[in-house]
């Protein structure tokens, strides 16, 4: 197996060790996130769907900050939404808070059943800044 060079954002460490998986991994030159939702600090969902989409944006920003990044790195972004025909708007709307000026990042929605008691996860690829 290759070594993975893995980002942890300060405080959520417990979080990924008990799912098992990384928030984050560096390679040739990117970041790798895995998808974040609205949790709270114990992992388990906030119940407001605007104030969980918020959530899932301040934790993708804390894994970003914590390898270096901003989104302003973000070349690439994939959205899962449970309920879109429901949620979409709603999510779009809180987007501009987080994503900045143009040009904006690539971006695929997905529309999707189940998000383990969630109902918003984003997860991107940034391109690493030079001296990362």
């Amino acid at each position: 197996m290759s070594h993975r060079d893995v980002v942890f954002p300060a405080g959520r460490q417990a979080l990924y060790e008990r799912n098992r998986y990384s928030p984050a991994i560096r390679s040739n030159g990117f970041l790798f996130v895995s998808g974040q939702v609205g949790s709270r600090e114990d992992g388990s969902p906030e119940p407001d769907f605007e104030t969980q989409v918020r959530r899932a944006f301040d934790n993708l920003n804390a894994v970003l900050a914590a390898a270096g990044c901003t989104f302003d790195n973000v070349i690439d972004v994939t959205v899962f939404l449970v309920d879109p025909e429901t949620n979409f708007e709603k999510a779009w709307a809180i987007v501009p808070e987080y994503w900045g000026e143009a040009p904006y990042p690539t971006l695929t929605g997905i529309g999707v059943t189940w998000l383990y008691g969630f109902q918003f996860e984003i997860k991107v690829i940034a391109k690493l800044p030079a001296d990362r």
